[in-house]
């Protein structure tokens, strides 16, 4: 046998002892603390995809486990965030955020909903690792039940505390957005601080604004029957006006 069949047969044995990490892995997470919780996640997703409505460029998810380790499927040691977008990539469905099958990309923004029981580590070893392992640029957390709400940006490395505006908003330099509480929620801000509304906002919003103006031309139309009457009264035509 020549050399170079040689070594294409210790190649093509090699390349197939290889292990290649599984893409197309389900998510994994426990299920929400609380309805507030949930309502939350849900809150945050539509809002942005709503207002994101006409990019294709983006994944937001929920709830969804980040694969970013081939031990960690055996592991299992690390779950997903509550809340997580990644910018520069297709706009699709996904079982998972496989971070070896999305061209190494992890999270541009992270959001933890604290509770009782995962509080500690969305604090302290989750914040590490997306400060030292995902290298996330922006990071929050907020408490549905206490409202307690802060934010960081990586800098040089280190997550620094983000300082809220003269609303109480914080700014997340990612999404070029505001967050903060809104009627004890957490929610998406334009950089103007106007609140960005979900669909169901939108539509009621649009049909209140409807409403407004057929009350307005109703009172134009009462407005200038009165004026035809009086018009008539003094025996002019309003017609002929």
């Amino acid at each position: 046998m020549s050399v170079a069949k040689d070594l294409e047969a210790w190649q093509t044995q090699n390349f197939e002892e290889i292990e290649v990490p599984p893409s197309d892995l389900y998510s994994e997470e426990p299920p929400l603390e609380s309805y507030l919780h949930l309502k939350q996640i849900l809150l945050l997703l539509s809002g942005l995809e709503w207002f994101w409505r006409d990019r294709d460029d983006f994944f937001a998810a929920g709830n969804l486990t980040i694969y970013y380790s081939p031990r960690q499927i055996k592991t299992q040691d690390f779950r997903g965030p509550d809340f997580f977008v990644v910018l520069g990539t297709e706009r699709k469905p996904r079982k998972s955020w496989v971070v070896w099958d999305e061209e190494g990309k992890y999270p541009n923004i992270i959001i933890e909903l604290l509770s009782d029981s995962t509080a500690k580590t969305d604090r302290g070893e989750k914040k590490l690792i997306y400060q030292n392992t995902f290298r996330t640029p922006d990071y929050f957390w907020f408490d549905p039940h206490t409202l307690e709400f802060r934010g960081f940006h990586l800098v040089d490395g280190e997550y620094q505390e983000l300082q809220p505006n003269e609303k109480g908003l914080l700014w997340s330099q990612q999404l070029q957005l505001c967050l903060g509480v809104y009627q004890e929620q957490l929610r998406f801000f334009t950089p103007e601080g106007e609140l960005i509304l979900t669909p169901e906002e939108t539509a009621k919003s649009n049909q209140e604004q409807l409403e407004v103006e057929r009350e307005q031309l109703e009172m134009e139309r009462q407005k200038n029957e009165k004026l035809a009457a009086k018009l008539r009264e003094l025996n002019i035509d309003p017609e002929s006006l």
